[in-house]
């Protein structure tokens, strides 16, 4: 079932359209803060390493974390020390930056942050100020390039490449800005960005040069409290509780369903804290959770919980363009 927000933001029609003033306010004052932001960096020195963006146009999860894992592995290969920039939604540290890892609590540095730090293996730091923590990595020699995942709107800090990513289930939603809609930032924005990634499929509207579609691929179920791994095809015909506290749910249950099993879904808000109530399950069932969740979990899960590991693919030509973008903006080689 729909949440509140997915019939209100992306159904049909635009049930909230007496909220149009608070609309019109909520664009001036984005405006505002854009150029601000934008004129202060014009006084401050350059960073020294290229900076890559992640972000949306639209309110809510699209599938910014997996494209951002992608670009890290991607940079490794190539030679690259990538370092992850995060606001860390969620995230109660008692002093920023934080460097966050895989066994940081993800109450301390948000469930993203050490969900990205598990997965890549690259430095994570968290602060709602991604300049400031992008001068620390530099002071500590952490890498020399950055990834900020979502981050288009946070333009006090400069950027090289911008990366849109849309969910390709509900694009643009009903084409309101907020909070008539979901548009954080109007249609036009893309035609200042360098690419723009569709997850699942393409998005009906979207008239870009540089856009392409990721598919994220089912890889694995990993045993929650163990670490041991089974085939996805082990979910065939199997009774799964999946519970999952991320942008849009109903992806992650279809995606359990289209693997076979007997999906009993239960949705909670994105960046949802967890209790050890969320996690009951019928008898006869399984818990399968998503790896965002599964951080936040742990602690208290049952035995038979699993969390499904997902991974992004992209054609071969989006490779080389992201790659041959970067190597026109870099300022040092990845040996230095």
């Amino acid at each position: 079932m729909m949440g509140q927000v997915d019939r209100l933001w992306y159904g049909t029609g635009r049930p909230l359209w007496m909220l149009w003033p608070l609309a019109w306010l909520y664009q001036a004052i984005a405006g505002r803060r854009r150029k601000r932001a934008l004129k202060a960096n014009e006084s401050e020195p350059p960073l020294p390493a290229p900076v890559i963006v992640v972000g949306n146009i639209t309110a809510g999860g699209t599938g910014k974390s997996p494209l951002t894992a992608w670009l890290a592995a991607l940079l490794k290969d190539e030679g690259w020390h990538p370092v992850i920039l995060t606001r860390g939604y969620g995230a109660r540290a008692t002093q920023y930056p934080l460097l966050a890892g895989p066994d940081t609590p993800a109450s301390q540095a948000g469930d993203e942050p050490v969900m990205l730090a598990a997965i890549t293996g690259c430095p994570v730091v968290v602060d709602p100020k991604r300049v400031r923590a992008a001068r620390w990595a530099v002071s500590q020699h952490l890498g020399n390039i950055f990834i900020c995942d979502d981050g288009l709107q946070h333009y006090a800090l400069p950027r090289d490449i911008e990366v849109v990513v849309f969910d390709g289930e509900r694009g643009f939603g009903n084409g309101a800005p907020i909070p008539v809609g979901p548009l954080r930032e109007p249609r036009s924005r893309l035609a200042t960005v360098d690419f723009v990634v569709c997850n699942g499929s393409a998005v009906e509207g979207i008239e870009h040069p540089s856009q392409y579609v990721m598919t994220l691929n089912p890889t694995l179920l990993r045993h929650l409290q163990t670490g041991k791994t089974r085939p996805v095809d082990w979910l065939a015909g199997q009774r799964v509780k999946a519970v999952a506290g991320i942008g849009n749910p109903g992806r992650f249950f279809s995606t359990l369903t289209a693997l076979g099993a007997r999906v009993n879904g239960q949705a909670f808000p994105d960046h949802h804290r967890f209790a050890p109530e969320d996690l009951n399950v019928a008898p006869g069932e399984v818990l399968v959770m998503t790896a965002k969740d599964a951080v936040k979990c742990k602690a208290f899960a049952q035995d038979d919980c699993w969390v499904l590991e997902v991974s992004a693919s992209f054609p071969d030509h989006f490779k080389k363009s992201v790659m041959s973008a970067v190597a026109g903006i870099r300022v040092s080689s990845p040996s230095e």
